[in-house]
């Protein structure tokens, strides 16, 4: 992905420069000149260059086209379009330069004079003829052959290597026969999309496109007419949605920014195909067939992986502020997102470049989208979020609703104690009154519900509720339990999603009582339970991380009942590709559930899917490491600790700035291809656990006070106690004001993944204002005026890096609409009225006079220099008051620069200045 992405970043601010300082005729201008050495210079580092296993025939074939380029122009040949035909007598050992300088190529941030550099090209005797480069069958593909199945398998598993070779696959998907659109939607959504880093933020643009076209224009209709288009584009549709249901998939839609749009072409697709009842005969949708229930429940699946529609109930929770306590992803949040992406487009399409590389991808309708637009959609979301926040209520015998909950009953039921076990049964216990007739043994197509996917959807709770009673007062076995689930799940796969929710919420209620996983009534995880727990205790004691185990030897595992039928039906599903729209939702889902829940049922969780898919184990060792963090905070405060220790960490000798820190020992290099590798960086399990962190404001205020306590043994690390003729052992100052600028920005980063933008809120007008109001830390020894004035300047910079990096410098582009960004003018102002009252002597402070002046210079001039558009919100006479104490501590040019920034209000008052 980096290198797709990267070269994508460096093509903007050399197109930035360009429109700032133009070029005339091949003058190079000094950013691109810059670049140019920078890859130059990469040559020396061979060594450093070493291409992953996965990519190692990419790098070789991309190091044979320069070769074959070379020598093609040494021997004089002229035509550029002969230097590019393959050899395959021409070998070459490839690294990753080879690859980095393929991609810069292809979006013209350099041309092929590269391949003539002194040492690019390495020929080599030695290379296997597997690592030759091939005929690629794009070739085939442009010279006319027809798309049949050899050729489809093969550009399926190859990337494109031109936009022209796209733009054709695209034309067949969007006019071809439906046979051709079917294979080019699957061969765009193949390794096109995974591996085709030179042309990726292409392929992205196109399959976002198609989801789109493939429907017909009165979508929004459902005439007979319209709903036989629907059914005609089913083909083409589903390969799509299997497409982009991939792991990878959905990631690298993620990095491009596209999953707005995504969500807001698969609305459509959920609305009309959900609205489609299935024919009589169908019986299950996980045989392979293509029907209105896979097209639905693929494209249902697929957009609720981009939002979180499982979460458990306190993630909703208020805080006060007008926001929940964690920004999470809702599909309201990817609909603003989406139309305030089309106004941000709207209103910067002046100034898009046609040479933008990043054009195909920022293409978005003009059309702002509402999710009223689409009711049965709407319904369901609402029930949903009613389903998580409260008990299902009761319903009358006539409902619609109950009568769909009662076939889809008698359908689950049927093979249950050979037709013993009634619908009026298992309601019995229920408080949603599902009853009914009672449920017969024969597989007759009558008794299953030929009713919409919506329809179907709208009932699942109700019948969740009653099997999962029943099971609780032993009217239903377990093994019949998870059976239902499963027939449910095959009959309409996009029940997975009610399933999921609906057992999520009751998990979190804690309502249920606790079920032993003994292998009887349910699968035990056996000796595996014991293992997974040991390495991650193992794991996390690397990292300087202590915490106990859960489940002591001789103590059976238990788990609440919904949990143990939920993991109970997800071990029933194949490892099969395509059901990973399926699977895609299920380990997500699982780790939130457990989450959820007052008991530990991940290492359970774990031990269960180890002994199921042993290949998985680092992933699900991996997994279960972060469920000790979401109910101990102790483990959450070492390993911050951690991250700020390893960061900076202390030889023996008693320095603290020595060589052995910084990013690389903070990040690690964990994972090889041999596994797991311990040590374990602290850094690397922070940015796999931070999302479980729940109280998040214990982790803002753990943070903090590393960054003050760590500015204060960086200050202790200057103030050398030896004997004054011993200068040796002394830090020097500015290498300690260094490493405390660091250590803020490291504080920062950490509290803004963890946290979010309502942290930093409280950050800014709570946590940091009471610690400057509070009486000194007595913990902090003779902390002296170096100690005190870093600890200042730490917390200024932490403060400021945390909001840059949140709000950023803009004050008008739309995307400020965006609610944590739209409070940004408030909460700085509230921080300014703060500083002004300390200064002005209505505020009394706590901290030291020290830290209070380093303070607020520091986080002045930062903000003066960096972000002075946040001043323009900021009142007058606040900006009076805050110019006058700086004044005070003779900062007269911080003083004036402030005024001079904050807009036309403050012009009298710099012009009063100056006389």
């Amino acid at each position: 992905m980096l290198l797709a992405l990267i070269p994508l970043s460096v093509a903007a601010i050399l197109q930035e420069e360009s429109d700032m300082l133009g070029a005339e005729g091949n003058k190079i201008l000094p950013q691109r000149q810059g670049l140019i050495s920078s890859l130059q210079d990469l040559i020396q580092y061979s060594g450093l260059l070493v291409p992953p296993s996965s990519v190692v025939n990419a790098a070789n074939a991309a190091a044979s086209k320069a070769a074959i380029f070379k020598a093609n122009y040494e021997a004089g040949v002229g035509n550029s379009s002969m230097m590019d035909q393959t050899d395959s007598s021409m070998k070459a050992a490839g690294n990753m330069l080879h690859l980095i300088i393929e991609a810069c190529i292809s979006r013209k941030l350099i041309d092929t004079s590269a391949y003539l550099w002194p040492g690019y090209v390495v020929p080599s005797g030695t290379l296997k003829d597997t690592a030759l480069p091939q005929e690629s069958p794009w070739l085939n593909f442009m010279k006319g052959s027809r798309l049949s199945g050899p050729l489809i398998d093969a550009l399926v598993a190859s990337p494109a290597s031109s936009v022209a070779e796209l733009d054709k696959l695209y034309s067949i998907a969007l006019n071809g026969s439906e046979e051709e659109k079917t294979a080019a939607a699957k061969i765009l959504c193949g390794a096109s999309l995974v591996r085709g880093w030179n042309i990726q933020e292409h392929v992205v643009g196109m399959v976002v496109k198609l989801l789109s076209a493939s429907l017909p224009s009165d979508s929004a209709t459902s005439t007979p007419g319209s709903m036989s288009n629907y059914l005609a584009h089913m083909s083409t549709l589903n390969e799509i949605l299997l497409g982009v249901s991939y792991g990878d998939a959905i990631h690298i839609l993620s990095l491009y920014g596209m999953v707005p749009d995504v969500a807001v072409a698969l609305m459509p697709i959920c609305e009309a195909f959900g609205s489609i009842p299935p024919p009589p005969n169908h019986k299950s949708t996980i045989l392979g067939e293509i029907s209105v229930y896979t097209v639905f429940s693929c494209a249902f699946l697929c957009l609720l992986r981009l939002w979180k529609f499982y979460r458990p109930p306190q993630e909703y929770c208020l805080a006060g502020r007008g926001g929940s306590v964690k920004l999470e992803l809702t599909l309201d949040y990817l609909l603003l997102m989406h139309n305030n992406h089309i106004e941000f487009s709207n209103s910067s399409a002046s100034n898009r470049d046609s040479c933008n590389d990043m054009g195909s991808v920022n293409e978005v309708p003009a059309q702002l989208i509402y999710i009223d637009s689409f009711p049965k959609l709407r319904a369901w979301y609402f029930q949903n979020q009613a389903c998580i926040a409260s008990p299902l209520s009761g319903l009358c015998n006539k409902n619609p609703v109950h009568q769909v909950a009662n076939k889809i009953l008698n359908m689950i039921c049927r093979k249950m104690n050979k037709g013993v076990v009634s619908s009026s049964t298992l309601s019995s216990t229920s408080s949603s009154s599902v009853s009914g007739s009672s449920v017969s043994a024969s597989d007759d197509p009558c008794q299953r519900p030929a009713v919409s996917g919506w329809e179907f959807l709208e009932a699942v709770p109700f019948v969740l509720e009653a099997v999962l009673t029943a099971c609780a007062h032993g009217q239903l076995s377990s093994r019949d339990l998870t059976t239902s689930l499963r027939d449910l799940v095959d009959f309409l796969p996009a029940s997975l999603a009610a399933i999921v929710s609906y057992f999520s919420a009751e998990i979190t209620r804690g309502i249920w009582k606790p079920v032993p996983m003994n292998g009887i009534e349910w699968p035990s995880p056996g000796a595996s339970l014991h293992s997974i727990e040991a390495e991650v205790k193992e794991i996390l004691a690397s990292a300087g991380v202590q915490i106990n185990s859960c489940y002591p030897r001789g103590v059976p595992p238990m788990l609440p009942l919904p949990m143990a039928a939920l993991v109970s039906l997800t071990i029933t599903f194949k490892l099969d590709r395509s059901l990973e729209y399926i699977q895609g939702v299920i380990g997500q889902a699982l780790e939130n559930c457990a989450g959820g829940s007052s008991w530990p049922s991940m290492p359970i969780i774990g031990a269960l899917w180890t002994q199921k898919v042993r290949r998985w184990h680092d992933f699900i060792v991996l997994s279960c490491m972060r469920s000790p963090f979401g109910r101990d905070k102790d483990a959450v405060a070492q390993l911050i600790q951690s991250c700020f220790s390893s960061f900076l960490q202390s030889s023996s000798s008693g320095s603290d700035i020595i060589a052995n820190r910084g990013v690389g020992a903070l990040l690690g290099d964990s994972i090889t291809n041999q596994g797991l590798r311990l040590p374990m960086a602290p850094g690397f399990i922070y940015l796999r656990t931070c999302r479980t962190f729940h109280d998040t404001y214990f982790v803002s205020e753990v943070i903090l006070k590393q960054v003050i306590e760590w500015a204060h043994k960086l200050a202790n690390g200057w103030c050398f106690n030896g004997p004054p003729q011993l200068k040796s052992g002394r830090t020097p100052l500015s290498c300690a004001a260094s490493m405390v600028q660091q250590v803020a920005l490291l504080g920062g980063g950490l509290l803004c993944i963890a946290g979010g933008p309502l942290v930093v809120q409280v950050l800014y007008e709570e946590t940091l204002p009471t610690l400057l109001l509070s009486a000194r830390d007595q913990s902090l020894k003779g902390p002296g005026p170096v100690s005190s004035t870093l600890q200042g300047y730490a917390m200024a910079n932490m403060l400021f890096y945390c909001g840059s990096l949140l709000w950023g410098a803009d004050r008008t582009s739309p995307v400020m609409k965006l609610s944590f960004l739209s409070r940004r003018p408030r909460v700085v102002r509230t921080h300014m009225d703060f500083i002004a009252g300390v200064l002005d002597g209505h505020i009394l402070l706590g901290c030291d006079p020290g830290t209070w002046k380093a303070y607020v210079s520091q986080f002045m001039f930062l903000v003066v220099k960096f972000v002075p558009s946040w001043l323009r919100d900021i009142k007058l006479d606040t900006l009076k008051k805050i110019a006058a104490g700086l004044r005070s501590w003779h900062e007269h040019d911080l003083a004036l620069s402030l005024l001079e920034r904050g807009g036309p209000q403050a012009i009298s008052v710099v012009v009063e200045t100056f006389l």
